[in-house]
């Protein structure tokens, strides 16, 4: 039973006294999967979705995006945060427009990084990129129920090795009203104990191959973890090696794979 509107339990459930797991769905069937699995909030995952829609990352649109997590919010008595990627947008207002639309949803929470989504131009300018963060955290905190909002500080994922300036824009974010801080791709125990000591907000950490087990990440201090896009292509690979086996083999071990986990989908989406 809640206790609170969505977003004041997801805050809460950043202040546990463990870390908030939270996994992330692609679509409805596997949001009422995991909640069954008894994950206390979930986000959605832009990489997946996308792969729903038969498109690789970074080519959903801000309506779809939405659409996707009124589904997801809909499924699920869980709150949800949702992956807005960098907002659909450039300027500040529209990012804040973005995050007015996404509060209309249901949703708990949201997220907007600082990549911009160019190649040649991958992250926006510290000045820009720091009033995109308070534009969405105006719009975050002055709707009815308010959304928590995850700032994404994006620079390891495209070559930044220098730690400072990831820590320099997250404590900014922080200063321009973000909730959660993000910096996606940082899984160095050293490192992370260096995010999370450099600021005073809840800090996610994405696990990733070679990513610290839960204990340790929660003995440095994070609040939150997340997967990403892993757990649907966990489900897409399951799909090519049993397609393989088909096509290859001739043969159906297939179904001595999903024998165990039957059950527990049935009952999740029965």
């Amino acid at each position: 039973m809640r206790t609170g509107t969505p977003a004041e339990e997801f805050l809460a459930l950043h202040h546990g006294d463990a870390p908030l797991l939270m996994p992330n769905p692609w679509d409805a069937g596997s949001a009422r999967l995991l909640a069954s699995l008894g994950f206390r909030a979930l986000a959605t995952t832009s990489s997946g979705f996308a792969a729903t829609l038969g498109r690789l990352d970074g080519s959903v649109t801000r309506d779809e995006a939405l659409a996707h997590a009124a589904a997801v919010v809909a499924a699920v008595d869980v709150p949800v945060s949702a992956d807005l990627e960098h907002g659909f947008a450039d300027a500040p207002d529209e990012v804040a427009e973005t995050v007015r639309l996404a509060s209309a949803t249901g949703l708990a929470g949201c997220s907007i990084e600082d990549s911009t989504g160019r190649k040649d131009d991958p992250l926006y300018d510290f000045g820009l990129a720091v009033d995109r963060v308070a534009a969405a955290a105006e719009a975050a905190h002055g709707t009815d129920g308010r959304l928590v909002l995850t700032a994404r500080a994006e620079g390891v994922l495209y070559g930044e090795r220098d730690l400072e300036p990831i820590i320099q824009r997250l404590q900014a974010y922080q200063e321009a009203g973000a909730d959660v801080l993000f910096a996606p791709g940082v899984i160095q125990l050293d490192e992370v104990r260096r995010v999370v000591e450099a600021v005073g907000l809840p800090v996610n950490v994405l696990v990733l191959p070679g990513a610290p087990p839960v204990a340790e990440l929660a003995a440095v201090g994070v609040r939150r973890i997340s997967v990403g896009g892993a757990f649907a292509w966990a489900a897409l690979s399951a799909v090519v090696d049993a397609a393989t086996e088909l096509r290859d083999r001739g043969t159906y071990g297939y179904w001595d794979r999903v024998a165990g986990a039957r059950s527990t989908i049935r009952t999740a989406l029965g």
